[in-house]
């Protein structure tokens, strides 16, 4: 458990941690179930951020974007680079080893650039409409910890990976399925308090898009990678933070 919390916490944030004495799909699984635990610190430092602004007589947007810029930093813009790389590999070209190719070289291209954009600004959009309401700042902080809930199922065993390398390579089925459901329950749960029934269709829209980009990047690409855990992220709390504007 213990090499599970440090590899999640330091996999998904930038929280200086010592790294795991042993890391095997067993602990991966484990630190992926961990994954909306691990970025608490991450989300108490959105809601406070999202707390504050009003209070400080800040507008919802200019609120909403340092929100949204503290998260990118918390994370080290980790599921952003993930997202890019995505985005560029899936419309590169229909060869798999050229698209996987493109997505190994770190570099943003169009479509990762317009793709970043267009997420962040979803995000940020999303949040603004949180700044006003009441009980906007615990919203913001718990939709952040279900975004990272995806990563049980993306990692959910019978889901293929593309590559036998990589940084995700170690985490492809590392999660049993019912130990995914457990994850989308609490997640349901937590939504159901927060946003009532616009939490749940958020949920529900979320885990859709997810598997729509995992749909696809199986079938493109043969499989998951890390780029696609990270897109997996990004997009889900998109979903989450639109839903229940």
């Amino acid at each position: 458990m213990r090499d599970a919390w440090r590899l999640s916490v330091g996999t998904l944030t930038a929280i200086p941690v010592r790294p795991p004495g042993h890391v095997d799909r067993t602990v991966a699984g484990v630190a992926m179930l961990l994954a909306p635990l691990a970025v608490l610190p991450l989300a108490a430092v959105v809601a406070l951020v999202v707390w504050t602004g009003p209070r400080a007589d800040v507008s919802p947007l200019a609120t909403a974007v340092v929100a949204v810029a503290t998260l990118t930093l918390g994370s080290r813009a980790f599921h952003l680079d993930g997202l890019a790389d995505t985005a560029d590999g899936l419309t590169a070209s229909y060869d798999r080893e050229r698209s996987l190719a493109v997505m190994r070289t770190g570099a943003a291209g169009p479509a990762g650039v317009v793709a970043v954009v267009l997420v962040l600004g979803a995000q940020t959009a999303g949040l603004a409409s949180l700044v006003l309401d009441d009980h906007g700042w615990l919203t913001a902080g718990v939709l952040v910890c279900v975004s990272r809930g995806v990563l049980a199922g993306l990692c959910s065993r019978g889901v293929p990976g593309a590559r036998p390398d990589g940084l995700g390579a170690t985490f492809v089925g590392s999660v049993a399925r019912p130990a995914t459901a457990a994850v989308t329950a609490v997640a349901a749960v937590l939504c159901w308090l927060v946003a009532s029934v616009s939490g749940l269709v958020g949920l529900v829209a979320a885990i859709l898009v997810v598997a729509a980009l995992t749909a696809r990047a199986v079938r493109r690409l043969g499989g998951v990678t890390g780029d696609v855990y990270g897109a997996g992220v990004e997009v889900a709390l998109a979903t989450l933070l639109v839903s229940v504007s």
